[in-house]
């Protein structure tokens, strides 16, 4: 069979690679990919938001299934344009992915189906919003409506903050933007909780601890991801019941009274709090670095749950899970998440001698003259999945002091909450 993986970040190298495992598959097209998904798949220069190009592709190719990575083309209806010509997809169409380009959207599913949440109001203009500060306790959260990368939250423990937060969203800092969220803050642990469905059959896919903030300690800028753990700490079998039908099943229900369904990975990014989960939002796929996290840790063929899941036949397989502890840590470019410099060549990767349970997917790079350059914030991501998760740390750094490259960062406190100092 004949695959695409649409994305150019880590998350896709990791799909590719797990892909690449089943003997089913014999080919793998990458759009457009990136320098490590060029060592397993055929990278293709193309724009993947030009539709109709992307299908003179597929066709051309005689392309069996096509997987959507990132969260953007879902939104856009890339999913309901290549079904309409008769195209498997794994992902979730248009409306469904509303859940994460509409942060309002989910909000009101929430408030319908009375989904536990934070309180919220949706405000319309800067000056609305700073008016109903005076009515607020602090800290409070500010939301952008619309997709921004993991980026547009604020957390605010003053007016001023929260006035400069309203006054950056409203002026286009992340888009267009109509309207924005104020949220009361929730204080608890995160957790990330995945789930896999094909429309009608529901499976757990897993559960991970993302790292956001860019400084140790878990301070400074939200970024789409500084490293992550999996399983999370918080995971346990009464808890993820609780997850799944006072959160994931009356979601899914609020999709099937709007006559469509849930189809690919929904991603559930939770505030728990004395036991209880409340939702903060969904992505509509994979999350990043989450995704390299989780998929080492499987034991099932991968391309057979994708199979299975755009063929309707989920039930039919029997996920199973190695019993280890994966890490992750994304190595970054110097001034990630703000200004950064892109083109710097990083040294020494092909000397890298990976054992079985250790990864490196690739995020932002490229390749120029056969040399290996940054090409993004997020440049590579350095995963192990061992026994236990201090094993699996100082496996991952191990590995990433291996590499020649100045203009890189990375956290080293990546998984401080399961890592006893």
């Amino acid at each position: 069979m004949k695959v695409v993986i649409i994305g150019s970040g880590g998350r896709e190298h990791a799909l590719c690679h797990m892909i690449k495992k089943s003997t089913k598959v014999k080919e793998i097209f990458c759009i457009p990919g990136n320098a490590g998904t060029s060592t397993i798949a055929n990278n293709v220069d193309l724009d993947f938001y030009n539709f109709e190009l992307l299908k003179e592709f597929i066709t051309k190719n005689n392309i069996d299934i096509v997987i959507v990575g990132p969260e953007k083309p879902l939104v856009d209806g890339v999913v309901d344009f290549l079904e309409s010509h008769n195209i498997k997809v794994f992902g979730p169409n248009k409306l469904a992915s509303k859940l994460e380009g509409s942060k309002i959207f989910t909000k009101n599913i929430c408030k319908k189906y009375n989904i536990p949440t934070a309180n919220f109001g949706v405000f319309e203009n800067t000056h609305k919003a700073i008016s109903f500060l005076n009515e607020c306790k602090f800290p409070l959260v500010i939301k952008s409506d619309g997709l921004a990368s993991g980026k547009g939250v604020y957390i605010c423990e003053t007016k001023k903050q929260a006035e400069d937060a309203i006054r950056e969203i409203f002026d286009g800092k992340f888009g267009k933007a109509n309207e924005l969220l104020i949220e009361e803050f929730l204080n608890g642990e995160e957790m990330s909780f995945f789930v896999i469905s094909d429309g009608k059959n529901l499976k757990r896919f897993g559960t991970a601890q993302d790292h956001k903030r860019v400084g140790e300690g878990d301070v400074g800028l939200n970024t789409g991801g500084m490293g992550a753990y999996s399983p999370s700490r918080l995971e346990s079998s009464s808890l993820n019941e609780k997850i799944l039908s006072k959160i994931i099943k009356p979601t899914l229900k609020a999709l099937e009274d709007m006559n469509t369904n849930f189809k690919g990975f929904l991603y559930a990014g939770l505030m728990i709090i004395n036991d209880e989960p409340f939702l903060i939002e969904y992505n509509v796929r994979m999350g990043d670095p989450e995704c390299q996290t989780i998929l080492p840790r499987l034991k099932t063929n991968f391309f057979e749950i994708i199979e299975a899941t755009v063929n309707k036949k989920l039930d039919q397989i029997n996920l199973e899970w190695f019993n280890s502890k994966a890490l992750s840590i994304v190595v970054c470019s110097k001034g990630y998440p703000e200004k950064f410099e892109k083109d710097k060549e990083i040294n020494n990767l092909d000397k890298i001698i990976l054992k079985g349970d250790e990864f490196i997917f690739h995020a932002g790079t490229k390749i120029h003259k056969s040399k290996i350059l940054s090409n993004g914030g997020r440049v590579l991501n350095f995963v192990a999945n061992k026994k236990s998760f201090r094993e699996s740390k100082n496996s991952t750094i191990d590995l990433i002091k291996k590499i020649k490259w100045e203009n890189g960062f990375y956290r080293k406190d990546i998984g401080f909450k399961v890592i006893d100092k």
